[in-house]
């Protein structure tokens, strides 16, 4: 049987095989190194060169979306495109179709056809721009695998994920992705997530040993000797290897199942309330004006075209471009800070997110750890406790924190640059976060063994059973335990990171340790590690909290070290809740004080995600800062996850954001950002709606009066493009200050009210257009309709497009807040354009005709007192509801 595919269009087409991973399960751990057609040293790199040819890279294609073509076509793809699209093609039939060829009119599919291509083109032009952006920085962020290579200079290397090819062997630690489909050949207390593949939360032992009859169940997914790509290591270590890569893996064979299905966001949600609002008023109210028209005119063919004008006019088609140029030039804006945006939905999220729940290490301090001081029980400086500390740093083959790099930075003052020819190691008990410690297992030339343990004080203390003073151990009783304990709050209490150092000697047990053997141990002495606060930790803190994001500390360090780095950088101290605490609580009791608690401390995994559910669960919208193992599963859940390049591939894998540099202040350029992104999308939200909502008002009432249609069809597609175009640079406006301070969310029900309060306005001086063309300009019969509908034609444009102004702002415009540049620019172009085209040639085709200078005066007379009015009900509507955009 073959047991890799190579790259061929019937192999990416088959559905997964699992008797393939089967028969490799069943292999012993000798044999299963020939039959993967590999070496336990890895392949040469020739083979790696061939396999990389014969097998292609290992990428998963279905996350490859963003194609040039792929983008195009997405962009046209949305319902108000689709409802322009069938108005054309309705067009097309009546009016060139079945039309006589004498009198065969293609404006109106031209118009409608600009107007979809002109939506279409700029949404695709902006996330071209924005992906391009995104992918240069992406290849700043490399997620690696640890291989084993037959090669001259490096026994084990780091590569790209993506170039690795079947029958490589790899080195798995905590915190890593798993990379492909694998088959673990040695392990070490190995615990695997398997939860994006499964659901379940819970982590899977994974050995290098079948366990009996696991092979005949069935399911490939409970196979305990073989790991899946996707999944990812939780503790302990292995060596493993490469079944199946890419496409051909368990999760590429289900990736469009998986990976296409975005879940949908608050954000979304919004979007597509709003568009599901704007679509029901238009299919309600267009037969309106059909039925109407064809009642009082008497022409029901003129009245469908009509109809279909204003169906046209109604649809907000510039909304898919409006919503995804702001998030491009959101998440441009953003690469130039040096963050990559993964999903550009999240931009929007930074300005929503009131509460920032964030890591104390390397968000709140430096990241760059130094090992302060090493001493004895007593307090005195022990260069034994630093020799044993590093024995057990420099033999684990976990992850290697911060923590252990600054323990071994200290090799060439201990003489250990040879250490591997003094000592060997026989076994390891890897960390966990439940234990917080980890143990390894070394035997000297003399063949004396002893396990060494290294972890936070109370967890060590725990399988401690003597404490070595003055060279001699002594037990350790209530009042030692106290003595001891004591010595660590002091040090804490000068913020740094206390670990304890434990021991026991001449073990006789000479293999399979496991952690049942942590008893009985000896403590030597402790580690005292500083991790100064950032400079910029205390500015970025209190500009965050003056744009009413709360900060909350979620740290699995102790409390006393976390409050001492929170005091210096300007948290709030005062509530504080505990790991242990939390975890007698239920949901509600905790939901009664994550609201005032600033502190969380010695927290699990688990806890940190259970915080940000129930912070979510009171309305929050919750970001979460992490870059730990322990803080993938919060990431996930928070509404914004952000991470950092340098984080565990877990953790940027389940991050939103990733920041190249570990800097807050960035968090506040996001935040901003953000709430632009949002005022500026609620801007054309809601004067689309309400202006549509005033048209139609304007629209039926003429219609029911006039011996003769308002305005042409054509008129009506002209005017709706013209306005469309002066809306393109509303991504590119301003937004006050004001509107910045505060998160802001979707709230339908004030889209609703804004609409039924705002856009009569507008009929307001429609009506007084129409009443100053009936009675001052005496259009009253229908061969006077080319004068009114030219005078109607102007003033609908301008008071449509001097609405951009008006409610842009809660501010008096032009005086109080002006708008960006481009949206002046292009406003009063339109407005200009306006006015001359009745001047034309251009509209005296269309039917439009030169309007009198006297009318002018009128003109600025309406458009001024509807500034006024509109101003007047603004600040009516603020004082009544307390929001405008």
């Amino acid at each position: 049987m073959k047991l890799f595919r190579t790259k061929t269009k019937e192999a990416t087409d088959m559905q997964f095989n699992g008797e393939r991973l089967f028969l490799a399960a069943k292999q012993d751990t000798r044999s299963v190194y020939s039959f993967l057609d590999t070496r336990r040293e890895g392949l040469y790199p020739a083979e790696v060169a061939e396999r990389v040819r014969k097998y292609g890279k290992n990428e998963i294609k279905a996350k490859q979306n963003n194609r040039w073509f792929g983008l195009l076509i997405k962009a046209f793809i949305n319902p108000f495109i689709g409802i322009l699209i069938f108005l054309a093609l309705i067009s097309f039939i009546i009016d060139v179709l079945l039309a006589n060829p004498n009198e065969r009119e293609w404006i109106t599919v031209i118009i409608i056809t600009t107007m979809v291509t002109l939506s279409g083109l700029l949404r695709f032009t902006q996330e071209w721009k924005s992906k391009r952006a995104t992918e240069a920085l992406k290849k700043m962020v490399n997620n690696t695998v640890s291989v084993f290579r037959k090669d001259t200079n490096l026994i084990i290397e780091d590569i790209n994920i993506g170039e690795l090819v079947p029958g490589d062997v790899i080195f798995l630690s905590a915190g890593d992705m798993i990379p492909a489909d694998i088959r673990i050949t040695e392990a070490k207390d190995l615990f695997v997530s398997q939860s994006s593949l499964t659901g379940e939360s819970d982590a899977v032992e994974k050995m290098a040993v079948l366990v009996s009859e696991s092979h005949k169940t069935g399911s490939v997914i409970e196979l305990n000797n073989i790991c899946y790509m996707g999944s990812n290591v939780i503790s302990g270590s292995a060596r493993a290897i490469v079944i199946t890569t890419a496409e051909n893996t368990y999760l590429g064979t289900i990736a469009k199942n998986i990976v296409s299905k975005d879940v949908q966001t608050s954000f979304d949600k919004g979007i597509n309330n709003v568009s599901l609002l704007l679509i029901r008023f238009m299919l309600v109210m267009v037969p309106f004006v059909f039925f109407i028209n064809g009642l009082t005119k008497g022409d029901w063919f003129e009245a469908f075209l009509f109809a279909i004008s204003v169906a046209v006019g109604l649809t907000p088609e510039m909304l898919p471009m409006i919503v995804t140029s702001n998030l491009a030039k959101g998440a441009v804006k953003m690469s130039k800070h040096k963050t990559i945006v993964k999903n550009l939905n999240s931009i929007q999220s930074f300005g929503a997110m009131n509460v920032l729940c964030t890591d104390k290490t390397g968000t709140l301090t430096k990241d760059k750890i130094i090992l302060e001081r090493y001493l004895d029980v007593q307090g005195n400086e022990d260069v034994r406790v630093l020799r044993h500390a590093y024995f057990n740093s420099f033999f684990q083959t976990g992850l290697k924190n911060l923590m252990d790099q600054a323990i071994l930075s200290h090799s060439h003052e201990l003489g250990f640059e040879n250490l591997e020819k003094e000592y060997t190691k026989d076994d390891e008990i890897p960390f966990d976060f439940n234990r917080r410690r980890m143990s390894v297992v070394i035997k000297d030339k003399n063949n004396k063994r002893q396990i060494i343990t290294k972890g936070a004080i109370e967890e060590v203390l725990s399988i401690c059973q003597f404490v070595e003073i003055e060279g001699v151990p002594t037990l350790i009783t209530n009042k030692v335990r106290k003595s001891l304990l004591e010595t660590s709050v002091e040090l804490n209490q000068q913020g740094m990171r206390v670990l304890a150092v434990a021991q026991k000697s001449w073990i006789t047990k000479d293999h399979s340790f496991s952690v049942e053997d942590e008893f009985g141990m000896v403590l030597i002495g402790y580690l005292a590690f500083l991790d100064p606060p950032k400079a910029s930790a205390t500015t970025a803190i209190k500009a965050l909290d003056e744009y009413g994001v709360k900060i909350k500390v979620l740290s699995g360090d102790n409390h006393i070290v976390t409050t001492a780095i929170c005091q210096q950088v300007g948290i709030d101290t005062k509530h504080i809740l505990l790991g242990h605490q939390i975890e007698k609580m239920s949901d509600e009791d905790l939901g009664k004080l994550v609201e005032k608690t600033t502190i969380f401390a010695k927290l699990s995994p688990l806890q940190k995600s259970r915080i940000v559910v129930i912070l979510q669960s009171q309305g929050n919208t919750v970001g979460f800062l992490g870059d730990g193992i322990n803080d993938a599963a919060a990431l996930r859940q928070a509404d914004i996850g952000i991470s950092v390049d340098t984080a565990v591939d877990i953790a940027k894998e389940s991050a939103d954001i990733i920041l190249l540099e570990k800097d807050l202040m960035v968090l506040e350029k996001g935040v901003i950002e953000g709430r632009k992104i949002f005022g500026n999308i609620t801007k054309y939200i809601k004067m689309t709606a309400s202006s549509n909502f005033g048209n139609m008002f304007s629209v039926l009432i003429a219609s029911a009066f006039l011996p003769f249609l308002p305005m042409l069809p054509i008129h009506i597609l002209i005017q709706n493009l013209l306005y469309d175009i002066s809306q393109t640079t509303i991504p590119f406006d301003n937004v006050d200050k004001e509107y910045l301070q505060k998160p802001r969310k979707w709230d339908a029900s004030d889209l609703k009210r804004f609409m039924i309060r705002i856009g009569p306005i507008s009929s307001i001086f429609d009506i007084a257009t129409f009443l100053v063309m009936w009675y001052i300009f005496k259009c009253t019969m229908p061969e006077d309709q080319s004068l009114f509908q030219s005078g109607w034609f102007i003033e609908g444009l301008l008071s449509q497009t001097l609405i951009v102004h008006m409610i842009r702002t809660r501010k008096i415009p032009f005086i109080q807040s002006r708008a960006s540049l481009p949206v002046i620019i292009t406003t009063f172009s339109v407005m200009a354009i306006g006015i001359i085209i009745p001047f034309t040639a251009f509209g005296s085709s269309i039917g439009l005709v030169p309007l009198p200078w006297s009318y002018f005066p009128w003109l600025v007379g309406i458009l001024l007192s509807y500034c006024i009015l509109t101003q007047i009900v603004k600040q009516w509507y603020i004082g009544k509801f307390k929001r405008w955009l």
